[in-house]
C-alpha cells in the first residue's frame, strides 16, 4: 500500500503544474486563433482593396500585416514552448513514478522536470511580448490616414456613419 501512496505522491506536484500549463496553452490558443483571423481580415480587405484601385489603403494594410504576423509569431513560439513544457511535466510525472522502482529515473525526473519549467519561462516572456504589442496595430490603424477613402465626399462619408 505505501508503494500506490508513494506513486499519488510523486505524481502530486508536477500534475499541478499540468493544469497550469494546459490552461495557459488554452489561452495562447484562443489569442492565436484571435490573431489568423485578425490577419485573414487584413489580407482580404487589401485584396479588396487593391481590386478596387485603393493603392493607398492597400499599401496601409501591408503595414498592418506585417505588425500581426509578428505577433503571430511570438505566439506560435509561445505556444510551442507551452507545449514542450507540458510534454516535460507529464514526462517527469511519469519518470516520479518509475524512479519507486529504478533510482536513476528519480533523478532524470528533476532534470525534465527543470527544463519543463524553463520553457514555461520562456513561453511566459514571449507571451508578455505580445500582450506589450498588442494594441500597436490599432493605434497604427488609428493614426494611418491612408485607411480613409479619400475619394468619398466628406459629407459622403458622414451620411454613411449616420446609416450605421
Amino acid at each position: 500500500m505505501t508503494g500506490i501512496t508513494q506513486i499519488f505522491q510523486a505524481f502530486v506536484a508536477p500534475s499541478i503544474f499540468v493544469s497550469a500549463t494546459a490552461l495557459l496553452i488554452l489561452s495562447i490558443n484562443v489569442r492565436l486563433m484571435g490573431i489568423v483571423s485578425r490577419l485573414r481580415q487584413f489580407v482580404h480587405a487589401k485584396h479588396d482593396a487593391a481590386k478596387n484601385g485603393r493603392e493607398q489603403q492597400a499599401s496601409a494594410y501591408d503595414t498592418q500585416i506585417q505588425l500581426v504576423e509578428q505577433r503571430a509569431e511570438l505566439i506560435r513560439r509561445c505556444f510551442l514552448m507551452a507545449l514542450a513544457s507540458l510534454a516535460g511535466t507529464i514526462t517527469s510525472c511519469l519518470l516520479l513514478g518509475l524512479g519507486l522502482y529504478w533510482r536513476d529515473a528519480g533523478f532524470v525526473a528533476v532534470i525534465v522536470f527543470v527544463a519543463a519549467m524553463i520553457c514555461l519561462l520562456v513561453a511566459t516572456s514571449y507571451y508578455v511580448r505580445e500582450v506589450r504589442v498588442a494594441l500597436t496595430s490599432v493605434q497604427q490603424e488609428s493614426r494611418d490616414q491612408r485607411f480613409m477613402d479619400l475619394a468619398t465626399a466628406p459629407e459622403d462619408r458622414n451620411r454613411n456613419v449616420d446609416a450605421v
